[in-house]
């Protein structure tokens, strides 16, 4: 055979076209009219042997910049964090790479019994009583949460703060679309959600709040004092988090949050171009019934054994349509199972402390800038992320940094006119200290 991954031989050809009655693979299509058939050269190369095929791949693949090779100050919701090489060794084996809807729990144990892990540990992070099996992506996860609290509440309006990540505000805008419910951004003040605004825009329409810990700019919000006012209301508090922060930042479910979502990404799951990743939901036990996509859940068979089940689905796949909660009929497993795995090596202890470096780092980039004659915008508490006024082109700032092995932070002027000339420097425990300072060094020398 010249192609291993082609099972068609010349003799299955000559005994298939035998089978069939036909002498030749032309005369196979002899129906299709000769005026229609293409009859020129396709504009591809000319087929290369395997090995040389390989060699032109690794070429164009060299070309593209990646965290390992270039010190990566990018985040806006995809962030170069440390990942146990354990977690490759895991989804690697193939009882989970090629695994599907363990729709029949007697062969899927392994594979339940992962995603049950998974939702436990998003519970212990998120502070709440139950979480789902995953979602697609952090976006998405919003989305359905907005959802969920208008069917919940009966109500068609929703406030969504406008330091969450705007690619996930336009998600939640095109699912409020479909589902006839109002999105209203509520406007920031310092970098965080302006309290007194949304205490003026909840009313009895109000759904839910929506809201970012820590938000797009790295900044922590209040949410203690939006849960006082959203519940008094009688609306649902929904928070997106990154689960990192959460191990060192008091959890949303302490907080008094209804729904709490977020992307998984920052455990175990590599940036991968933007995705795919993997959203979780977590919730209050009064919502247990509404959550969107599959829950695991744990029990015993008839002799006591545990065992492991898929429990209270409440997509349109499974009951009455008017009745579904959500049309979402899948979940990441693969990605899940990755997060747990990292999750699982990096320990209570270990992600304490990689949230811990998070703020350390970020602080000492921040310190560095301002003493370098940058300003950082907004002076909150931090984690990951800091907005750093450039006062100059960020694009054309980040070619100049992409040159000496830098990719350079987020043009913030991309998604807010305001912060024209102004970038999002994410800084997590990947970088080291010479990074930070070649990074401002150069970022000073383009500014002079």
């Amino acid at each position: 055979m010249k192609h291993r991954y082609l099972p068609m031989t010349e003799q299955d050809q000559k005994e298939m076209l035998e089978t069939i009655g036909v002498s030749s693979i032309d005369e196979l299509f002899s129906d299709i009219p000769e005026k229609v058939r293409f009859q020129g050269q396709y504009n591809i190369k000319p087929a290369k042997s395997e090995s040389s095929l390989l060699k032109e791949l690794s070429q164009m693949a060299a070309k593209n910049a990646d965290s390992k090779a270039y010190a990566s100050f990018l985040g806006a919701g995809v962030y170069d964090h440390y990942k146990p090489i354990i977690v490759d060794h895991v989804i690697s084996r193939s009882e989970f790479y090629t695994a599907y809807t363990p729709y029949q729990p007697e062969i899927s144990q392994g594979e339940l019994q992962a995603i049950f892990e998974f939702q436990t540990m998003i519970c212990e992070l998120t502070g709440m009583d139950l979480a789902n099996s995953s979602m697609y992506d952090g976006g998405t996860a919003l989305a359905e949460a907005g959802t969920l609290a208008a069917g919940h509440t009966k109500r068609k309006k929703l406030l969504i703060s406008g330091a969450v990540n705007p690619e996930s505000q336009d998600v939640v805008r095109m699912y409020a679309l479909g589902q006839s419910i109002e999105v209203v951004q509520v406007p920031t003040k310092d970098g965080i959600t302006d309290i007194d605004a949304l205490n003026n825009m909840i009313d009895e329409d109000t759904a839910a709040v929506l809201v970012q810990y820590p938000n797009f700019y790295g900044q922590i919000e209040d949410i203690r004092k939006m849960e006082g006012m959203t519940h008094e209301a009688k609306a649902l508090l929904v928070v997106s988090s990154n689960p990192l922060a959460l191990g060192i930042l008091t959890s949303p479910g302490k907080l008094g949050a209804d729904i709490v979502v977020g992307d998984a990404q920052p455990f175990g799951i590599p940036e991968s171009f933007g995705g795919p990743h993997c959203g979780y939901f977590a919730v209050t036990k009064k919502l247990m019934r509404k959550v969107p996509g599959r829950l695991v859940g744990e029990t015993t068979d008839e002799v006591g054994r545990r065992g492991y089940v898929l429990t209270l689905q409440a997509r349109e796949q499974h009951i009455r349509r008017d009745k579904a909660t959500s049309n979402i009929c899948s979940n990441q497993a693969l990605n899940a199972l990755a997060a747990s795995v990292a999750m699982t090596a990096l320990g209570k202890k270990g992600a304490q402390e990689i949230a811990a470096q998070n703020i350390l780092k970020t602080n000492y980039a921040k310190k560095t800038f301002e003493a370098a004659g940058f300003e950082v915008v907004y002076q909150g508490a931090h984690f990951n992320e800091i907005v750093v006024n450039v006062k100059g082109s960020v694009s054309a700032l980040n070619k100049e940094l992409f040159k000496v092995g830098i990719i350079g932070g987020f043009d913030l002027g991309k998604v807010d006119e305001k912060l024209e000339g102004h970038a999002l420097i994410a800084v997590t425990e990947q970088r080291t200290k010479e990074e930070i300072d070649a990074l401002v060094q150069e970022m000073g020398s383009f500014r002079a």
